[in-house]
């Protein structure tokens, strides 16, 4: 439509009515282009009202498009809030039928999390500090060169090599759980022992941290065999039983020697403690010697030349005690071992001295590397009361008459097994007037006894000790730790 200009309006408004018009088509025509005036005339009005109306239900609009945007967006981040709080709690799905559909949907359940720092005492399970169950690794060290001078380094990039350690991962993982509780135990143990405590003091409570740590659960999990507290001249397989008054003294040289283990798989460590500064020369020497026997450990190494290794370096030392100087003499009747599942002497033994057996160490093996250092004459003997005490590991069917060792070989059967134990444990299990039924036990050859072993009276003792893991890639000291 063509709208009309001011000037055509004016000038139509102002039309001459000749005489020929009537009046009334005169009358008609003035109205209706009158009409047409304020049409022209409030036609810009409404154009303008329009718009303005137009204007508005737009911005209402766009209003509510807006407000259901950011209602949506409120929505996504709650849901992302929501989310990260499930992620955070570690839930996991489960399913719960639905009361409406009847079809099943995925229902959120929180998971515990598992604490990441020990207490103090400690007391959380190792299992519960590691909830993915993967423990630290111990020490890797590479196989030394074989005879003729070849490095053993292939090993660790061979990819067969690799492919036999994974498959006994879970084997390794077992012992690196055992090998962490008794670090911490241990560590524990440095925290607290000191001249006037009672040697049962000492042992009950690093066996009360210990079972706790390992999660002790029967025959999977565990004490190894009794704590050793051997004091001075006493280099092993002492522990104290019931009544015992000894009372451990500033100058006393105490070898803590005790056990952990995960289904069998044992950790066998042990560490020399003195309040006297004058014998950690002893405690240098030993350890030196005992670092050297893992060092030269390895696959296809003959035991005797591990043993002539410790032997060289033990000797090399000096110590001057009170104003008297001794050579560091290695205890040759006392050596390291292999170790089985449940069976803590598997049968090779690790001398340290020289002039042992040529056996070679074999892949996949276990061993206890540990070596005794001595100021007397370098051999011990059995001495005191008797407290070790472990099943034969072979023994067949024995025909026991007595009642009471039918019983007592029950309980070592349940609680036990093949593992070493002591009468402390059968005290604490409830037994009692046990002594003729275990002398019959040990009598018929189904119980060996292993009494303390001593050097010369006046003379003292030092021990360090490690488990190595002999793996297809590389040599672990699983025990290894900060402390030594």
């Amino acid at each position: 439509m063509k709208l009309w200009t001011a000037s055509k309006l004016t000038a139509v408004t102002h039309f001459p009515v000749t005489r020929t018009h009537t009046h009334t088509h005169t009358h008609r025509e003035c109205w209706r282009l009158q009409l047409m005036y304020l049409a022209h005339l409030a036609l810009p009005l409404l154009m303008g009202l329009f718009t303005c109306v137009c204007d508005f239900a737009a911005g209402h609009s766009e209003q509510g498009e807006d407000g259901e945007v950011e209602v949506r967006m409120k929505q996504t981040e709650q849901q992302n809030l929501d989310e990260k709080d499930r992620e955070e709690d570690g839930e996991e799905d489960g399913e719960e039928a639905d009361n409406v559909s009847g079809k099943k949907k995925k229902k959120k359940t929180k998971k515990k999390k598992g604490p990441k720092t020990q207490t103090d005492p400690p007391s959380i399970p190792i299992c519960d500090l590691y909830p993915s169950s993967v423990f630290p690794v111990g020490q890797e060290c590479e196989y030394p060169p074989s005879q003729d001078g070849r490095s053993a380094a292939w090993r660790m990039s061979n990819e067969e090599k690799q492919v036999m350690d994974k498959a006994n991962e879970e084997m390794w993982n077992d012992f690196r759980e055992a090998a962490e509780a008794h670090r911490q135990v241990r560590q524990y143990v440095r925290s607290w022992i000191k001249p006037g405590m009672t040697m049962i003091d000492i042992c009950e409570r690093l066996e009360d941290c210990s079972r706790k740590l390992i999660k002790e659960n029967g025959l999977n999990a565990g004490l190894a065999f009794p704590t050793g507290c051997s004091l001075n001249n006493c280099a092993a397989h002492y522990t104290p039983n019931a009544g015992d008054p000894t009372v451990l003294q500033y100058d006393d040289v105490c070898k803590i020697d005790f056990g952990t283990h995960i289904n069998g798989r044992i950790i066998d460590c042990a560490f020399t403690v003195t309040f006297n500064p004058k014998y950690d020369r002893l405690l240098e020497a030993v350890r030196d010697a005992t670092n050297t026997g893992i060092k030269c450990a390895g696959i296809d190494v003959r035991l005797c030349d591990v043993g002539e290794s410790i032997q060289e370096v033990m000797e090399s030392y000096e110590v001057e005690i009170d104003g008297k100087t001794y050579q560091v003499k290695p205890i040759r009747n006392l050596n390291g071992h292999s170790i089985g599942q449940y069976r803590i002497h598997a049968g090779k033994t690790v001398p340290i001295v020289k002039g042992g057996e040529a056996t070679r160490m074999e892949e996949g093996e276990v061993y206890a590397i540990e070596t005794f250092g001595s100021t007397g004459k370098g051999v011990v003997h059995d001495d005191m009361d008797c407290s070790h005490y472990m099943k034969n590991f072979d023994v067949g069917h024995v025909p026991i008459r007595l009642p009471r060792a039918k019983h007592l070989l029950n309980v070592v059967n349940e609680n036990f097994g093949t593992l070493a134990f002591c009468r402390r444990w059968l005290d604490r299990l409830g037994e009692s007037k046990y002594l003729m039924a275990l002398k019959n036990l040990c009598d018929l050859g189904i119980i060996d006894p292993y009494p303390p072993l001593c050097d010369a009276k006046g003379s003292y003792t030092a021990q360090f000790e490690h488990t190595i893991l002999l793996r297809p890639t590389c040599k672990e000291v699983v025990s290894r730790g900060d402390d030594y």
